[in-house]
């Protein structure tokens, strides 16, 4: 799948099959995030691969709007040092993981955005770093629709030069 068509039909999935993520398939995920360009090179951020069916559940437990990772067969919580850019960069990291997940047919949803601090005595993470997201990465366990999205038109959102003149 190329960039494109992986950023056209991206879905959010929350329901994941039993079916193990190959370790190929989770390094190129670690992979993309790795070489995500960062603020200054800072790469501010951390990749803790969870496959543990247990603490997944935690995770699942200890985050309100996931509880679904209990089920998913993988999670990569991403934890970012203090820095300026720790946010962004790692944001951008977050986007690069879940695209290259997809074009490999492997699902992911974005949970929480801070708020997970519970997740740092779990999995042995330094005060000195923040839990950003819980990322659940699986097979997805019903067909999805790829590309069907509600979004804007284009002209809604594009301006040309100025705000206000629509880009056509």
């Amino acid at each position: 799948m190329d960039a494109f068509a992986a950023l056209r039909t991206l879905l959010a999935v929350r329901s994941y099959q039993a079916k193990p993520v190959p370790d190929a398939v989770v390094r190129r995920i670690l992979e993309a995030g790795r070489l995500t360009g960062s603020g200054m090179n800072g790469q501010p951020w951390h990749f803790i691969v969870v496959r543990d069916p247990a603490t997944l559940k935690s995770l699942g437990a200890l985050a309100s709007s996931g509880p679904y990772i209990a089920q998913a067969p993988l999670a990569i919580v991403v934890a970012t040092d203090k820095s300026r850019f720790a946010v962004s960069d790692a944001s951008r990291a977050i986007q690069s993981m879940m695209l290259a997940a997809w074009a490999d047919g492997v699902g992911s949803n974005w949970v929480g955005f801070g708020g997970l601090d519970k997740a740092k005595a779990l999995l042995d993470i330094p005060g000195a770093l923040d839990v950003l997201a819980i990322l659940p990465f699986g097979y997805p366990a019903r067909a999805v629709g790829k590309g069907w999205k509600q979004r804007k038109a284009l002209r809604e959102v594009a301006h040309l030069e100025r705000y206000g003149r629509p880009f056509e």
